[in-house]
């Protein structure tokens, strides 16, 4: 692989930057938009990501309208709330409608925009607009676009065409997003937008890898997406690697990078691949930005010895579970911490320990496969997104068939041809296997941050949704938010690295679970060098670095703090 190189990307005007949560998408697209604008061009770097961190790597609030960086006068950062995207998108929708519909009718509409759905929607429309918009491309020579983590990344970039279908296929003149002239007058831009993103001589999309098999499974599977929606000018970025080993535990990191790189995912095969060399520190601040493209990191600083962090085992935290009558567990967390595996250590710990347990998750990059559950007392369960979106729609269906006439069966059918349906599926799915913790702990692997927060939150609307669809609700949805609510009932672990961004967003998700009434007690830090054994020079500075992010977590946590020393066999997912 030849080391990354800015003049990669120089014939993009319009660049993505995708992949596995915490493999370093973030740092790639701010640096490449720094060196973008300190070579004179006039750069936007755009974020369309609910657990957006650029406001830690530039070490400055960003806002919505956009934020001149100071030191880099060439460069404009955006970083997009898709909540209050959402709040403007409705007041457009039903804005021109009040004082003209019924009040009942307003309330109706408002219901039907008050969904997980329309914040992916929201967010979406200033991607589109960001991609479209005749002023922006006038004023910016590049448009740098710092994307979610994969799952919500491809959905996002499936919802032109989606959409785009839906708006002409529907004729009913409402949909779950309320009335469709909230949503026709997007038509010509829905299709400039995918026009441009299947456009190769604009439009660059840069897969960010760690050299880990799960992450280059996710590029592969996100290279196939992609290029399934028309996006075919790809390349392939592996973040982290190690150049050299002088210990036993660069070693063992040496050979399983290698490892992982030897063995790519046939999906990858023909790409374009470049590397970045492991940094010894953090990537924050304009002076590590413009640094981390060029080299010259230099790990010598590390202190001689190193304190070892003083953190409880894996074990404390079971043990105290295993004792308790909480039924509900989750891991949640950042994209690319080791929520996965985390996860999976509490299930199987549980099991060892006599309880009856049911692990799962809700990741839609689902990597329960990678590991081994053949453990007693252990059952897993997967949630297949398209089996639970044909079963829902189904039933959905069945049940208006009896009640409905012609006229409306017609438009419950078109109804559930919109993408929001599928969040629906999901959520029940969801919702009936938390309900299995009436005869079982169940332990839930989540998805990353936004995705996490968005799906629970959809809990206050699933009523209205479903009653808008002709569904049911089921009694497992209705039972679902008290026992979410309750921490007698319910335990929130919350996992992170020993790195800068990685705790910023566990606080921003601990607040955020705090607002909607959902405690957290427990922190996990995952892949802790400085619990190890490590001489080499690069892997002592990034160890150094560990102690005043778990002097952090622990003060937050009140001491329930879990330690996990690295390990070669414990890829963070």
């Amino acid at each position: 692989m030849d080391t990354f190189d800015i003049n990669a990307l120089k014939p993009y005007k319009y660049l993505f930057f995708t992949g596995k949560g915490g493999v370093g998408k973030t740092s790639l697209s701010c640096s490449a938009a720094v060196a973008f604008a300190d070579a004179g061009e006039r750069a936007l770097i755009v974020s369309t990501d609910p657990a957006s961190n650029m406001q830690d790597v530039f070490e400055t609030e960003i806002s919505e309208e956009g934020t001149q960086i100071e030191g880099c006068p060439n460069l404009t950062v955006m970083d997009v709330d898709p909540l209050k995207e959402a709040a403007a998108y409705r007041e457009n929708v039903v804005g021109p409608y009040r004082g003209i519909l019924p009040d009942d009718a307003i309330a109706n509409i408002e219901e039907q925009l008050s969904g997980s759905c329309t914040i992916e929607i929201a967010a979406f429309d200033r991607f589109a607009w960001a991609l479209t918009d005749e002023d922006v491309a006038a004023r910016y020579d590049r448009i740098v676009f710092d994307t979610a983590p994969t799952g919500h990344t491809l959905r996002t970039l499936e919802l032109p065409s989606a959409w785009t279908n839906y708006l002409d296929e529907n004729s009913t003149g409402t949909s779950c997003l309320g009335q469709l002239s909230g949503l026709g007058v997007k038509r010509e831009t829905y299709a400039r937008t995918v026009a441009t993103l299947a456009d190769g001589s604009r439009t660059g999309m840069v897969l960010v890898a760690r050299p880990q098999t799960p992450t280059l499974e996710e590029a592969a599977r996100s290279r196939a997406e992609l290029s399934d929606i028309g996006i075919t000018c790809q390349m392939l970025v592996v973040n982290g690697v190690l150049e050299q080993a002088t210990d036993e535990v660069s070693g063992e990191m040496l050979d399983a990078q290698k490892e992982a790189l030897e063995h790519m995912p046939d999906g990858l095969a023909g790409l374009k691949t470049y590397r970045v060399p492991l940094r010894s520190r953090d990537v924050t601040g304009l002076a590590l930005l413009r640094a981390f493209l060029k080299g010259g990191d230099d790990p010598s600083a590390a202190p001689a010895g190193l304190e070892r962090p003083d953190v409880r085992p894996l074990d404390d935290l079971v043990d105290e579970l295993a004792g308790s009558d909480r039924r509900v567990i989750f891991t949640m967390g950042k994209g690319g911490v080791g929520k996965t595996s985390v996860a999976v250590d509490i299930a199987k710990g549980l099991a060892r320990r006599g309880e009856k347990v049911r692990l799962t998750t809700t990741d839609p990059a689902d990597h329960l496969g990678n590991f081994d559950l053949d453990t007693p007392g252990l059952s897993v369960s997967h949630i297949d997104e398209r089996h639970e979106l044909e079963a829902y729609k189904t039933e959905v269906l069945d049940t208006a068939r009896k009640t409905m006439g012609d006229e409306d069966f017609s438009y419950i059918q078109e109804s559930l041809r919109s993408p929001c349906t599928q969040e629906i599926a999901v959520f029940r799915a969801f919702a009936d296997i938390v309900a299995k913790a009436d005869d079982e702990v169940v332990v839930i692997d989540t998805a990353p941050t936004g995705h996490t927060l968005l799906l629970l939150e959809s809990t206050q609307s699933y009523d209205e949704q479903m009653e808008s669809t002709g569904g049911e609700v089921p009694e497992s949805v209705r039972s679902l938010l008290p026992r979410l609510h309750d921490p007698a009932q319910t335990e929130v672990v919350i996992v992170t690295l020993p790195e800068a961004t990685p705790v910023y967003e566990a606080e921003r998700l601990r607040d955020d679970l705090n607002r909607t009434g959902i405690e957290s007690r427990w922190w996990v830090v995952n892949q802790c060098l400085s619990l190890g054994d490590v001489t080499d020079p690069m892997l002592r500075a990034r160890a150094a670095s560990e102690q005043q992010w778990i002097d952090r977590i622990d003060a937050l946590s009140k001491g329930l703090t879990v330690g996990i020393p690295w390990n070669a066999s414990g890829d963070v997912r």
